[in-house]
């Protein structure tokens, strides 16, 4: 057997240097977790071929290699000379605590600790200047007190406990940090036995990595605040954390330590809420009201997007609040740098991440901030553990793309209907034709108006389907998909299948309710019935006062700005949006939705108050771009991806008939234009 290059590069990595882990060569090759898996498998079938020990990986991610291997592969000497030097961010990690716990630090103390030459500890230190950059710390050399560290003490401890971590990954990683910040045994067992009275306290378990860092980081936090280096001002407030059963668990570590201010207790107790716990025996909402309700949403959320039904929901939704209830307090108090994901997503979840970022809204309006990277990984990973044991898998599924080149709202519209149409798809996003161009998700279908360079399967749609059209591209595309048509609904077969497996109540109401859900009005897909807001329609919006007409303007920038007037002096939008309107429109040409038509319109989040429209009407064309001619320009103001959607779709139909927009165009008055609004308004 011979090995591949791959495979063979990575032996030779570690035998030269057998103290890199797991994430060392991952990094260093640039290959997922899975990929190197497959590399050690071959390595390890190579060394049992020639009667070698296999190499063996610890739970941290290290590799123990046997000293026969060294032997008949002729490198034992390379070994002994390279054994007792730390790779480089290693060393970045125990310098860093060394600042931190030690006084009067010089070059000599980290050469000799560390056992390489003052310029590697020079370049060394350059490396742990950019690291710390990054918890807005630095370091500063003195000839009275050697090396120190400044910044804002809370950063700092954010800094310890990440560090901590790292060293204690490291081989022999709890005796380096006890030589290191001069750790006593005895306390660093007391601490353990108060932190197993916690757990008791509270009727939970901490995860296994908690419980061997938790003891480390408390003797280091609880060593500053007796050296002097205590948080001065605390952004979290008392009465937000003092009701927690966490902070009455860390008067009990502290109970013999009276010196320790409030600010220091509150500290500590957020250390005990951000802490990952793998059983609790209560798993109540008291500390944070509406979290599992917000769970649930999401969970609700990602079922639709990834038309997946989620097995034994209640188990689910609890060991989602086993990991989130910590989760939600790093996050809001800015601590997840502390709780990195191990690895990056890897190929077969990467569709699902997508699905699982798009549901988290729920999530982050409950938090009050968008959800890190790091934390939707842990959600993808036990989403995904979740979905392999009830044998589900979003790859299985036909995954679709709808690229639009008009705009954002007629593009979420597309969606919409799409999704609607087909329940059975799982629609990863709406693109404008740019976007598309730079995908990297995996796909297997494409909707769209235009025409596009695609390997996949590739269906041209109007942007607004009428019921006709929508019947006509189901069917072509199970055909296409499937080599089937869907037959026509049969409510009678239908009720025949219900009888045979449930009991009816009322089967002539059943008959109604599903023959009103299958032939659904098209906007069931995108307006919420219980909503009444989402009802507006074109003439809500576009009203009398709302409308312009001028002969002519010089410019496209004076279009918008007279266009969206009526607004400003409304009060439903800020003079922003105009600013914004004006800075996207010469990006975005996907603007212009039909012959002599525009919607100019930015995010809701650059100054709309309230949910509007407004047109103008131009004698002569304005030229936007070299390739349109506009009359008539829309203003659209959305506060959401909903309210305006009908309006919106019956401002479609009127683009898509010749004979109304040019007599929109010809309007002698205002009345006649809110005319043929009104007449669409109603359809």
């Amino acid at each position: 057997m011979k090995l591949d290059d791959r495979s063979n590069r990575i032996l030779e990595t570690l035998l030269s240097n057998p103290s890199m882990n797991s994430k060392d060569i991952e990094k260093k090759y640039h290959i997922t977790r899975r990929q190197l898996g497959y590399s050690m498998d071959k390595i390890n079938d190579w060394l049992m071929e020639g009667n070698l020990p296999v190499i063996e990986r610890t739970r941290q991610g290290y590799f123990m290699i046997d000293q026969t291997v060294f032997t008949n592969l002729n490198i034992e000497q390379d070994l002994t000379q390279d054994k007792n030097i730390l790779p480089e961010e290693q060393r970045m990690y125990m310098i860093v605590m060394m600042i931190l716990s030690n006084e009067s630090l010089s070059l000599f103390h980290f050469t000799s600790e560390l056992e390489v030459s003052k310029n590697t500890i020079l370049s060394d230190l350059k490396q742990v200047q950019d690291f710390i950059a990054e918890y807005d710390l630095s370091i500063r050399y003195s000839r009275r007190s050697g090396y120190l560290m400044e910044g804002d003490e809370f950063h700092v401890r954010k800094l310890l406990m990440h560090v901590t971590t790292k060293i204690l990954e490291m081989n022999n990683g709890a005796e380096r940090i006890c030589k290191l910040a001069v750790i006593d045994e005895m306390e660093l067992n007391e601490i353990s036995s108060r932190i197993d009275k916690v757990e008791k306290k509270l009727n939970l378990k901490f995860t296994d990595e908690m419980i061997a860092t938790m003891p480390y980081i408390l003797v280091l936090v609880i060593k500053r605040i007796k050296q002097g280096h205590m948080i001065k001002s605390f952004y979290i407030k008392y009465e937000e954390l003092s009701d927690t059963k966490e902070y009455h668990a860390t008067e009990e570590i502290l109970y013999d330590m009276e010196s320790i201010p409030v600010e220091e207790r509150l500290f500590i107790t957020l250390h005990l809420l951000t802490a990952n716990v793998y059983w609790s025996a209560f798993l109540t909402e008291e500390a944070i009201p509406n979290l599992m309700q917000a769970i649930d949403d999401m969970l609700r959320l990602f079922e639709k997007r990834a038309v997946i039904f989620l097995q034994d929901r209640e188990q689910l939704l609890n060991k989602l609040l086993l990991h989130i209830k910590p989760a939600y307090y790093r996050i809001k108090y800015h601590l997840t740098e502390v709780n990195e994901a191990p690895h990056a997503v890897s190929d077969e979840f990467k569709e699902l991440h997508h699905l699982v970022q798009q549901s988290t809204g729920p999530l982050e309006a409950l938090i009050g901030t968008k959800i890190p990277e790091n934390e939707t990984t842990f959600l993808t990973m036990l989403i995904g553990g979740w979905l392999t044991r009830q044998g589900d898998r979003i790859q299985e599924k036909v995954k679709a793309l709808v690229v639009c080149p008009n705009g954002v709202s007629v593009s979420r519209l597309m969606l919409s209907e799409l999704r609607e149409l087909f329940p059975e798809f799982i629609f990863l996003d709406s693109l404008s034709i740019r976007e598309f161009d730079h995908y990297q998700l995996d796909y297997d279908i494409v909707f769209s108006p235009v025409s596009l360079e695609t390997s996949k399967k590739l269906f041209i749609t109007s942007s607004f389907l009428e019921r006709e059209e929508k019947a006509r591209l189901r069917k072509q595309v199970m055909l296409e998909l499937y080599d089937y048509i869907p037959s026509d609904f049969n409510m009678e077969q239908v009720m025949d299948i219900i009888k045979n497996h449930a009991t009816i109540k009322d089967e002539q109401q059943l008959s109604k309710d599903l023959l009103r859900y299958i032939q659904r009005d098209d906007t069931a897909s995108v307006i919420n019935q219980e909503d009444s807001r989402a009802l507006v329609t074109l003439s809500d919006l576009i009203t009398p006062a709302r409308i312009t007409l001028k002969q002519a303007v010089t410019s496209w920038e004076e279009a918008i700005q007279v266009a969206a007037q009526p607004l400003i002096e409304g009060g439903q939008i800020e003079p922003a949006y105009v600013k914004a309107m004006t800075d996207h429109y010469d990006k975005d040409p996907y603007i212009v939705i039909g012959p002599n038509i525009a919607i100019p319109h930015a995010a809701p989040d650059e100054g709309v108050n309230e949910v509007s429209m407004s047109l103008l009407r131009l004698e002569e064309g304005v030229f936007f771009t070299e390739d349109y001619s506009i009359h008539l320009v829309i203003i659209i103001a959305a506060v959401d991806k909903q309210m305006h959607l009908k309006a919106l779709m019956q401002l479609l139909k009127l683009a898509a008939a010749d004979e109304d927009r040019n007599e929109l165009i010809d309007a002698a008055s205002i009345e006649a234009i809110y005319t043929i609004i009104k007449k669409y308004a109603m359809a």
